[in-house]
């Protein structure tokens, strides 16, 4: 597009990782800037840290095109991206809870939900956490990081899957998108579980640091005074769309006819007929010499699938093997070829078909699953039957499948029709992102507020001589960090508050409101007494030491929502109760 963008008198630009500060301020000052959602956002937030205007690098925000726009804006859009640094050592009692927790049975001392979302110590792992730390009541405000340590080892252990959620390679544990099938770099979980994960395969700990600032690509998109974007899937998220954003989904015409067939839901009762029927669709498919695309829920699912298709040649595609993910993709379509992947195949990705293919019907995509949005099933199916080629698709579902087994129950008139079950899936979703928005609304108007105050001063609009400057910038970032990270212990211990009769999102905005006027009145007296130190000597307001950022999850085990609402908090007997 470059040319065409220079012909019209436009300058162009572009950001990816590893250029330099000075590269990326050119990229951003072009009249178009191509760049990932996440670069920006994490530009952003090193902007927001800055100490002299000349280390900035974006300029204003005006126009954002996204392309696939729902995925960022609905299944991306309350991701945080993070921006860290400093010394925060948990390593020592995230140890120590993987060892008290590796000790526990399941029944016993915890119990799991039937979906493997939520995870609780009952009396008596309680007991073996205040017998082991020695520390009293599990549950005083004082020995919170100690029941936080052993909630995460416990999620680590309880609810974490390796080779579904996460992948070990290389020595690192590493986060697989659930969307998308992908590793994604640089992502870890929220605060110390990240840690608990990595005490639990025995790599060593990255080392998590103090948040210094955070902003979701929701409220990324938000800063843009003018948004729009492109995807094939966004119609059955219409009403989102308008009621989250006020945007309006237009529906364009292929550029060909899709003449794909897609085929009606293959359902069995069990997983294991289910992957039999399947192994038993690919074979008669690959001796026709059709190609065929299987798509699965997770690493695991997509080995094991693997291995019952003995005798038949084929390719997976994964998390563990992304680097051949190019040459893997490039014979997909190819006379005779059968590929199993999970879903990194299915969003973007253009399969195209070999020499006679389409006479043989062309791609065959076969889904393993129905996932919990239809839009991330009409993806994998958009493999099959581009710009015009034949194809056909066809889901292979069970009653023991994921979606069926945690929302089949909601209404027994769907318990047999998976599109009716997603259907409820996503109003839900939509209504919990809705009460989500009201925890984190609150949090982004500080952020803002905090801001504005920053770039005055960061601009020289306050009036102060230079040293006070600095101590104003560094006591700003220093205070904004410890509100953060008071904000992060009190939103993993809401849910405690309706056990006393409390309303969580009341008591949460109460104290948030209350926290942030505590940091706005002790701002300038923190500011002069770091500049007393300074000019004592006793401090160099410029030296900040490394930072660097990451991608989080904000809900790991499920929506606050259905933390609140599903029981997940235990009535204690004892009135052992803090908060």
């Amino acid at each position: 597009m470059g040319d065409i963008y220079r012909m019209l008198g436009l300058t162009v630009g572009h950001i990816q990782q590893g250029m330099t500060a000075g590269e990326r301020r050119e990229a951003y000052a072009c009249d178009v800037t191509y760049a990932t959602a996440n670069e920006v956002g994490f530009d952003l937030l090193r902007d927001q840290l800055a100490l002299e205007v000349a280390e900035a690098v974006h300029r204003g925000f005006h126009a954002a095109v996204i392309d696939e726009v729902d995925s960022i804006l609905i299944d991306e859009a309350r991701i945080p991206l993070v921006v860290a640094g400093g010394d925060e050592a948990g390593e020592k009692l995230a140890a120590a809870a993987n060892v008290v927790v590796t000790g526990m049975r399941a029944g016993w001392h915890y119990h799991a939900d039937q979906h493997g979302r939520n995870v609780m110590l009952t009396d008596g792992g309680v007991a073996v956490a205040e017998r082991f730390f020695g520390c009293g009541n599990l549950f005083e405000e004082g020995n919170l990081n100690v029941h936080t340590a052993v909630q995460d080892a416990l999620h680590a252990h309880a609810l974490l899957r390796r080779d579904v959620d996460y992948i070990v390679r290389g020595g690192k544990v590493e986060s697989v998108d659930e969307f998308k099938g992908r590793v994604v770099a640089d992502r870890r979980w929220p605060a110390g579980l990240h840690t608990a994960v990595e005490m639990k395969e025995g790599v060593a700990a990255k080392p998590q640091g103090m948040i210094l600032g955070s902003i979701t690509l929701q409220n990324l998109v938000g800063l843009y005074e003018h948004v729009c974007g492109m995807t094939g899937t966004a119609a059955t998220q219409a009403a989102e769309f308008h009621k989250l954003y006020g945007m309006e989904v237009e529906v364009i015409e292929t550029n060909r006819p899709v003449i794909r067939e897609d085929h009606p839901d293959a359902r069995f009762r069990t997983v294991r007929d289910k992957e039999r029927a399947v192994v038993e669709q690919i074979r008669r498919l690959r001796e026709t010499g059709q190609p065929v695309l299987v798509g699965t829920a997770s690493v695991e699912e997509s080995e094991r699938l693997s291995g019952m298709l003995d005798g038949i040649p084929h390719q997976v595609l994964n998390a563990r093997n992304d680097e051949a993910e190019a040459a893997i993709i490039a014979g997909a379509g190819e006379r005779g070829a059968v590929t199993v992947s999970t879903n990194m195949a299915g969003r973007g990705t253009d399969i195209r078909l070999g020499e006679g293919v389409a006479e043989l019907g062309g791609l065959f995509v076969i889904g393993t699953n129905r996932h919990e949005s239809r839009r991330i099933d009409n993806q994998l199916r958009g493999r099959a039957g581009r710009q015009g080629d034949p194809g056909a698709s066809r889901f292979f579902v069970s009653f023991e499948d994921s979606l069926m087994v945690k929302y089949g129950g909601l209404d027994p008139d769907f318990r047999e029709d998976p599109e009716a079950v997603q259907r409820i899936v996503e109003g839900a979703n939509l209504q919990v992102r809705e009460f989500l928005n009201k925890y984190e609304g609150v949090i982004e108007g500080q952020r803002r507020r905090i801001q504005e105050l920053r770039q005055s001063w960061l601009e020289g609009r306050m009036e102060g001589g230079e040293l006070e400057r600095l101590a104003w910038l560094r006591t700003i970032d220093e205070l904004w960090s410890d509100h953060l990270a008071r904000v992060a212990d009190l939103k993993a211990g809401v849910h405690w508050f309706s056990m006393g009769g409390r309303e969580p999102l009341h008591e949460y905005l109460q104290r948030v409101h209350a926290w942030f006027q505590e940091l706005e009145e002790s701002l300038e007296g923190e500011a002069d007494r770091r500049l007393e130190e300074a000019e004592a000597g006793g401090m160099d307001l410029r030296q900040r030491g490394a930072v660097w950022t990451y991608l989080t999850t904000d809900q790991p085990f499920g929506t606050m929502t259905e933390r609140v609402m599903k029981g997940l908090m235990r009535k204690r007997k004892s009135g052992r109760v803090w908060g």
